[in-house]
């Protein structure tokens, strides 16, 4: 089952992924897609925040990663840039560890994710109005309709 939530504001799409970080826990994995401007690290800041992290969160496009401590280590991911799988950085001990991995761009490293997961599709649908897709993968997922 996929959920869609429309938002109307940045606030709106960051209390959705508030919500979520609440929710999440030790190893799960949330893949982001959406057009470049389409608010993939606008969530991810909401779903900081709801980890409990109040640093500021910004894209690690040219870093590939960024480590954020809260209630849970958070992974955030921009894969955009990488040309060469995971190896060479180690993706695998992040995917398989203890904290929360967000992973933008997550369809160029389909082959290196885990079955179980949470894909988010994140579409702009105005200048501010966003259409947020949710489908859980696996049984450690399907909860997130009580969230929402």
């Amino acid at each position: 089952m996929t959920y869609k939530i429309r938002t109307t504001s940045l606030e709106q799409t960051q209390d959705i992924a508030y919500k979520i970080g609440k929710w999440v826990s030790n190893g799960m994995i949330l893949t982001l897609e959406g057009d470049l401007g389409a608010g993939k690290t606008t969530f991810t800041k909401g779903l900081a925040k709801g980890l409990g992290i109040n640093r500021n969160v910004n894209s690690p496009t040219f870093n590939i990663i960024k480590e954020y401590q809260g209630r849970i280590p958070l992974y955030h991911m921009d894969v955009y840039r990488l040309e060469s799988g995971g190896d060479d950085i180690g993706l695998d001990d992040y995917l398989f560890g203890d904290g929360v991995c967000v992973i933008e761009w997550a369809s160029r490293i389909e082959d290196l994710l885990p079955m179980e997961r949470l894909d988010i599709k994140i579409f702009r649908e105005g200048e501010n109005q966003r259409c947020i897709e949710l489908t859980p993968i696996g049984k450690n997922y399907e909860t997130i309709g009580k969230v929402l």
